[in-house]
């Protein structure tokens, strides 16, 4: 089949706009916030990438009536990590559940600029998804929960062998793929999830809050896990959060959200000097993303109440 490719009015390069927040006895600090694409100014004869995936004034209206989305519009550039982060009810899921091809959007479009596009609109095998449970099958052990994506290419289990033995090595279950969902910790069928989403080696890791019921101890050690990943892998990653904590800890980019409808309130991304680790986490860089963060997230819940 011949390659078909998107088209989509490409996001000009970022226009900065700096915050200083002043620190005693540390570097100074910059964060930087982004306007959106539609007020940011190209400039002149700098090369633009095509992005990886761009969602345009998407709008989703459910059977109930209910509006999830109104005019949302996103773009995603390859090897960014991206946490949508917002209220219950802001349209976080549902956005991503829309770019994973999982549900229909009532107006506006996704594009795919630099995939190949199958006949259902999607990029062939370039998309995973990991949801809030871990969704294995209880009757598997791990090494079969992984090759479910494989053997649903038509790779036998001999032939893929290898390569589950190698994601499983990479999140750490290496010595486990014998044993049972039930002989599992909840973090340890969260890495079984994972490794399922990076077995087929996809440009594009969905993340639908996966540690949200995972102790504060696990969920710290698998955000450290992902992140690792992030940077070994250089897959693009957008994932859902109600932290404001893991968001700054886990992103480049923070898109927040407002609700009732779900559409953009403020694109943020971040910029750190620091490694991401447990030293990171009580830092003042950190605090003060944290508290850059949190207001954007009080201003989208002030903002959503004036709308209504």
């Amino acid at each position: 089949m011949g390659e078909m490719r998107g088209s989509h009015a490409l996001r000009p390069p970022l226009a900065h706009v700096r915050v200083e927040i002043p620190a005693a006895r540390r570097k100074r600090q910059t964060i930087l916030m982004t306007p959106q694409p539609s007020a940011m100014p190209s400039a002149p004869g700098e090369a633009r990438k095509r992005p990886l995936v761009a969602m345009a004034e998407v709008t989703k209206v459910f059977s109930s009536g209910t509006v999830a989305l109104s005019g949302m519009s996103l773009t995603v550039e390859s090897g960014e990590f991206i946490s949508l982060l917002g209220p219950s009810g802001c349209g976080k899921s549902t956005a991503l559940r829309i770019i994973a091809g999982l549900g229909d959007v009532s107006s506006g479009r996704i594009d795919w600029p630099s995939s190949r596009i199958n006949s259902k609109g999607l990029p062939d095998g370039d998309i995973s998804f990991v949801f809030q449970e871990p969704t294995l099958m209880p009757w598997k052990n791990v090494f079969d929960n992984v090759h479910l994506p494989l053997k649903l290419r038509g790779i036998s289990k001999t032939a893929a062998r290898d390569q589950i033995m190698q994601v499983l090595s990479t999140v750490g279950l290496q010595d486990f793929s014998e044993a049972y969902p039930r002989e599992l910790s909840g973090g340890m069928k969260m890495r079984v999830s994972i490794a399922r989403a990076l077995v087929t080696k996809p440009k594009l890791l969905l993340m639908d809050e996966p540690f949200a019921a995972l102790d504060e101890i696990t969920r710290q050690k698998l955000n450290d896990d992902v992140l690792r990943l992030w940077k070994e892998t250089g897959i693009t990653v957008i994932f859902v959060t109600h932290s404001v904590f893991e968001s700054a800890y886990l992103s480049n980019r923070i898109v927040v959200m407002k609700a009732r409808p779900g559409r953009v309130h403020a694109d943020l991304p971040l910029v750190t000097s620091l490694e991401r680790d447990a030293h990171y986490r009580t830092s003042e860089e950190y605090r003060q993303a944290c508290e850059t963060v949190s207001h954007s997230l009080i201003g989208a819940i002030n903002a959503a109440k004036e709308d209504r």
